[in-house]
């Protein structure tokens, strides 16, 4: 159980690893965009990725934004601690209780668009424990049982396949699940020029982070990509697109090519770690 049973990341981690980025590419940005690919325009010399109409990468691309130098928010309304971080908020509700961090942005952002193809049947997750919870379960009206570290499922509510009852479920596995659990379930992406829009860069632990690669963009001439991330944190906040702290020009995008490790505001990701989901 990542927050009740296994345990909350302390917060000082967040305020330790915050820290200021710049932003001078400012001719990248469209502040009257009020989605993802109309606010963010690729860099001189690069085009976005061709995508089916109807494909993750486009919902992603298609995220509703809330306007331009908006503040990142936390579960409770207040701000973030760090606002140096993004460049862009995204429109979604993220609930009143503090469940949905880094991990849980990627789950989100996965489910909601999986939930609004009705693929329910690839919605599923692993608890930290190992056991796996999936959509249709719930939707049957199973329910997890916690009891130290076992877990059971028992069927106990009606059936139910409303767009509430899915959002109930995502916070049981917000809850259960975390980036230990969910590292283990993705599988590496071996070759950075092969990154596909909906990788993960996750480091799994206490601490670990997430973040999801929303949008990528190729130079024709060179075959060179830059993308795009977004991040929740701790404690759970609005998701945000973030800057990059490397290099002020290219900012919000990030260069397949960097060197060593992947420096983004708020962690620091290797190599090794950029993963994709099975399905």
């Amino acid at each position: 159980m990542k927050k009740l049973v296994f345990g909350l990341l302390p917060l000082f981690f967040c305020l330790i690893a915050c820290r200021g980025t710049g932003q001078k590419n400012s001719n990248l940005i469209n502040p009257s965009g009020m989605k993802l690919v109309d606010r963010i325009q690729p860099p001189s010399g690069f085009e976005r990725t061709k995508d089916e109409q109807v494909s993750f990468a486009t919902y992603l691309r298609n995220l509703k934004l809330k306007p331009n130098n908006s503040k990142v928010l936390l579960y409770n309304g207040k701000e973030k601690y760090n606002q140096d971080a993004h460049i862009a908020v995204v429109d979604m509700e993220i609930g009143k209780a503090d469940l949905q961090q880094c991990a849980d942005a990627v789950i989100r952002l996965r489910s909601e668009y999986l939930f609004s193809i009705k693929e329910y049947q690839k919605i599923h997750y692993n608890f930290t424990s190992g056991d796996r919870f999936d959509l249709l379960s719930w939707f049957e009206g199973y329910r997890q049982k916690i009891n130290g570290n076992k877990v059971a499922f028992i069927k106990t509510a009606n059936k139910s396949s409303s767009y509430d009852s899915f959002r109930k479920y995502l916070d049981v596995i917000f809850s259960y699940a975390g980036t230990l659990s969910l590292s283990k379930e993705l599988i590496p992406v071996k070759n950075l020029n092969e990154m596909k829009i909906g990788d993960v860069f996750i480091k799994g632990g206490s601490p670990g982070h997430a973040v999801t690669i929303v949008d990528i963009a190729i130079n024709p001439k060179t075959n060179k990509k830059v993308f795009l991330l977004a991040q929740s944190y701790m404690p759970a906040q609005d998701i945000q697109i973030l800057k990059n702290p490397n290099n002020s020009e290219l900012s919000p995008w990030y260069s397949e090519d960097f060197d060593g490790s992947l420096l983004t505001p708020e962690w620091t990701f290797e190599k090794s770690d950029l993963k994709r989901f099975k399905d």
